[in-house]
């Protein structure tokens, strides 16, 4: 059976920081797929990608969220991140698990779309669509935790695969 999924990096945090960045990214794969395994030092639910550090207004999203209670939506369009309200350890010890799907990245004719989900062990799970409004090949992308003064935790792990084609 053909593998599909290939590691690019896994990045393991030693120590806190606000910004893990894949750089380098080869164009040679359909789409990536970000895992991300994390807590926050806020326990804020900000999970923001930002792509060739492109700080420009051109992302736009779309989020949807529950906890088994109560739901929310929540939307953005012109940021300068893509700033998706997804759960990223809504505590500063619980992990939230986040899964970015980032379609035809290499792509130099359209612009991209995310599609992500997250969830937190006992509190809540989201799904949100984002798009970056350039037609740039990705070859870099910077996590940020909760958009200000939150830094993501020691031991939170982020893992890039690329899709191979079909």
């Amino acid at each position: 059976m053909a593998i599909t999924y290939e590691p690019i990096a896994t990045t393991t945090l030693g120590s806190a920081q606000a910004t893990v960045t894949f750089s380098s990214i080869p164009s040679t794969y359909t789409d990536l797929i970000l895992v991300s395994i994390a807590t926050t030092s806020v326990g804020g639910r900000d999970y923001n990608l930002r792509f060739n550090s492109d700080t420009g207004s051109n992302y736009s999203f779309t989020v949807l969220a529950g906890n088994g209670s109560s739901a929310s939506s929540s939307r953005g369009t012109n940021t300068g991140s893509t700033g998706l309200y997804i759960v990223a350890g809504t505590s500063t010890s619980t992990p939230g698990v986040v899964i970015s799907n980032i379609m035809n990245y290499s792509n130099t004719t359209t612009y991209k779309t995310v599609i992500q989900r997250g969830n937190e062990p006992g509190g809540e799970v989201s799904s949100g669509v984002a798009v970056w409004r350039s037609t740039s090949a990705i070859n870099t992308i910077a996590v940020t935790a909760s958009t200000g003064s939150g830094n993501w935790n020691s031991g939170s792990m982020f893992t890039l695969y690329g899709i191979k084609a079909a």
